[in-house]
């Protein structure tokens, strides 16, 4: 059984990897329309290159972030955690006319 802690660490794990998977997806966005703007202005210059290779690593480390991500999602499914009791929609006790 996990601790607290680690539960703690693990949240705060998925919420870093989602900031920045959104971030790589956003380098990704910029990089492609960057390259492909590039090697319409200018194919097979070397910025074309270099705008393609910077694609390739924004790439890399957005699917390198996702792995990760989709890893600590499954690891913390597996020890289930009731944090909360669930709502009652019931009438409220004290009615005053």
């Amino acid at each position: 059984m996990a601790s607290k802690t680690d539960r703690v660490m693990s949240l705060r794990a998925v919420r870093q990897l989602r900031r920045v998977r959104a971030f790589y997806a956003g380098g990704v966005l910029l990089w492609a329309a960057l390259t492909a703007w590039t090697g319409w202005q200018l194919p097979g210059s070397r910025q074309m290159w270099v705008s393609a290779l910077l694609l390739v690593v924004f790439g890399g480390l957005l699917l390198t972030a996702s792995l990760w991500l989709q890893r600590l999602r499954t690891e913390g499914s597996s020890g289930l955690a009731h944090h909360a009791a669930p709502r009652r929609t019931t009438a409220p006790r004290h009615a005053h006319a």
